[in-house]
């Protein structure tokens, strides 16, 4: 019952070589943008606008998720000798989630300046989009023959072939790891459908979605990078992942708590005011009208402002 390893983890259209790992993450972005659009055109953004974010939000993420690699290994391209080409090189590998992460979010921001989104409206309709993503690019590391987990006798173990690099010396040819990929590829999965149901059946919004992504993929993936065997740097005695995934928990908790106290109502709009179609549809920040939504609940709006009522609800948001 042991899972075996794929034999090759690339081919070869003429003279260009394609890796299944850079096939999965591709399948992964174009799954979460339909996710992602789905769930934005609900909150009522305008269709497609979801592309106008990918231009900013993937390659802003993946310079991210390259330099937090970089920096967390950094003996592996910072020696005497060494070709700093590799730091730039992400053909032989080597991309972070929570430097995505961290990318991703100026990417966000600087998207959601130019398409006049609200920043929490995208984050919240990203999170569920997010896991499916990663649950996608996990299979990179199935087809890679990579970031295993440590020896098992489980009847589900990973084979791996003994002749890879990444073989811990020592260990007899045929011992069995545990399938970290898929552990969180099974996580991650779950995780979209209870964020789903989360932005369905609670009142939430103002990134409190996001909130609960944080804390959902960062209690993972403390568990998975902990039997993880591949090198890593270690602070006192513990992973360098293994504390950023407990940094986003903390991230992800003080979120819900201060948008919580901060925004009790739902979000009135997908745009801000004066942004967007739907706003221009309602009214917004044109000259028809004074009046402006605005979420009564925010400290910061005067409590003479002038409130439109929602018409309907759908999904935590009114448009």
């Amino acid at each position: 019952m042991s899972i075996p390893s794929p034999e090759i983890n690339s081919f070869n259209i003429g003279p260009v070589t394609i890796y299944f790992y850079a096939l999965c993450i591709m399948a992964g972005i174009v799954a979460a943008a339909f996710l992602v659009n789905h769930r934005l055109n609900k909150l009522g953004a305008g269709n497609g606008v979801v592309l106008d974010m990918i231009l900013l939000t993937v390659p802003i993420g993946i310079i991210g998720a390259r330099i937090f690699h970089v920096l967390t290994h950094p003996n592996d391209y910072f020696y005497p000798g060494a070709n700093l080409w590799e730091v730039v090189d992400i053909r032989s590998g080597g991309i972070a989630i929570f430097g995505a992460l961290l990318g991703g979010a100026v990417g966000a921001w600087l998207g959601c300046k130019w398409t006049g989104l609200r920043f929490w409206v995208f984050a919240d309709a990203l999170a569920p989009g997010l896991l499916l993503a990663q649950a996608f690019g996990r299979f990179g590391n199935y087809f890679n023959q990579e970031l295993f987990g440590t020896p098992t006798d489980l009847p589900w173990g990973l084979q791996i072939d003994s002749t890879n690099a990444a073989w811990p010396l020592g260990l007899p040819a045929g011992t069995l790891f545990h399938p970290t990929f898929l552990y969180e590829v099974i996580w991650n999965l779950l995780g979209v459908l209870f964020l789903l149901w989360l932005s369905r059946k609670i009142n939430v919004g103002w990134g409190k979605v996001f909130g609960a992504y944080l804390i959902w993929y960062g209690a993972g993936r403390t568990v998975w990078e902990s039997i993880r065997i591949d090198p890593s740097e270690i602070f006192f005695g513990i992973r360098v992942n293994v504390w950023a995934a407990l940094l986003a928990i903390v991230v992800g908790i003080v979120l819900i708590i201060v948008q919580n106290k901060r925004h009790t109502g739902l979000i009135p709009s997908a745009y801000r005011p004066g942004r967007g179609d739907k706003d221009a549809q309602a009214g917004v920040g044109s000259s028809h009208t004074d009046v402006e939504y605005v979420d009564t609940t925010d400290p910061s709006v005067p409590a003479t402002a002038p409130v439109a009522e929602p018409a309907t609800s759908r999904e935590g948001a009114t448009p």
